[in-house]
Parts: C-alpha cells; structure tokens; sequence
C-alpha cells in the first residue's frame, strides 16, 4: 500500500488520458475511482465476447460481472500491470467456456442485436442482414467451444496468436488450428450468402 497519509486520486476529465498500467497500479493502491474507468473502459469488449461466446444476454451479463468482481479482489495477483487486458480476456474467456461445459447453448439467439439498425435502407435489405446474422450466429453455435473462443478473439476482438493461446491455456500453433478449422466451417456454411 502507498503512503498511508496519501488520498486516492481524484480523476476526472483527463481520466481518459492514464494508461492501463497507470490505473491498475493505483486501483492496487486501493483507488476504487481508478479501477472504475477500467471497468468502463473494458467492460463492452468482454460483454460482446461473452455474448458471442455464450450467445445469451443474462448468461454473458452475469460473466463478465463475476470477471470484474474477480479482477478486483485478484487484483494484487497481478505481476505486470501492463497485462491487464490480456487478463481480463483470459478470465473471460475461461468463464465462458465453463458455462459451455456445464451446458449446450441454444442457436437460436441472435448473434448480434444491433443487427436490425445496421441494415438501413430498404425492408428487404434489412430481411436480408437479419438473416445472414441468424445463420453467423447457427454456424458459430456449430463450432466446438475452443474453436468459437479462438475465433472470436481474432476475428473480432483482433488478438493476437500468443494473446489468444495465453488467454485459453494452449500454444499459438493449436489456436492457429482451431481458427482455420472455424474459418472453413463458417465459410461453408456461409457460402449461399455469398
């Protein structure tokens, strides 16, 4: 612990210009303010994550609130402040695929619920997207846990190879394996989209 006479620090608006490494040192310090923009910071990309992951809302809800409750009490575990991120993915992805585990995700939720927004312009056009967003999300449902999570975090939260073998517990050359098994399973299920 810092200086026991010192207060934690105040943020504000330049909250947004502190690094991670920054933040986690003082939310170590016991500074709750800091830790909170980190939550903020990162708690949208573990929710998709857990979402796509999962594919139900409470269930990706109730993730990646037990993911930050855990970051904070684990807090002092952590030896590089600078890997904070990769953690959080970590701890995330690893909840997730418990959840898996303990029971079968249904395919019928949708993958994405922006999907009616992104399809502005005509009805059909809308149909359309609505449709190809219900087959991604069947398709990825289809792929074995270990290869929805590899996917996920490169595809769309743009990991990288050693970031994703750190954050399921296995070497870059199994990820590569899992993505491009994933790859050609979502291309052929999505060729008709073509």
């Amino acid at each position: 612990m810092a200086d026991t006479g010192s207060q934690p620090l105040v943020l504000g608006a330049h909250e947004a210009d502190l690094d991670d490494a920054t933040l986690v040192v003082r939310a170590r310090d016991g500074d709750v303010r800091a830790f909170e923009v980190l939550v903020r910071r990162y708690q949208g990309p573990m929710y998709r994550l857990a979402l796509r992951m999962l594919a139900g809302r409470g269930d990706a809800e109730d993730v990646v609130q037990e993911v930050f409750l855990t970051a904070w009490r684990r807090l002092g575990r952590l030896r590089e402040s600078a890997a904070f991120v990769g953690w959080l993915y970590r701890m995330t992805t690893n909840r997730c695929l418990n959840v898996i585990r303990a029971r079968r995700p249904t395919a019928d939720t949708d993958l994405d619920a922006r999907a009616s927004g992104d399809a502005a312009g005509s009805p059909e056009r809308s149909a359309q997207v609505g449709e190809q967003l219900v087959a991604l999300s069947g398709a990825l449902q289809q792929l074995t846990a270990e290869q929805r999570a590899c996917w996920l975090l490169r595809e769309v939260h743009g990991r990288s190879y050693d970031e994703i073998a750190r954050a399921t517990g296995t070497t870059p050359t199994a990820v590569r394996g899992r993505i491009a098994r994933a790859r050609a399973h979502l291309a052929e299920v999505m060729a008709p989209w073509k």
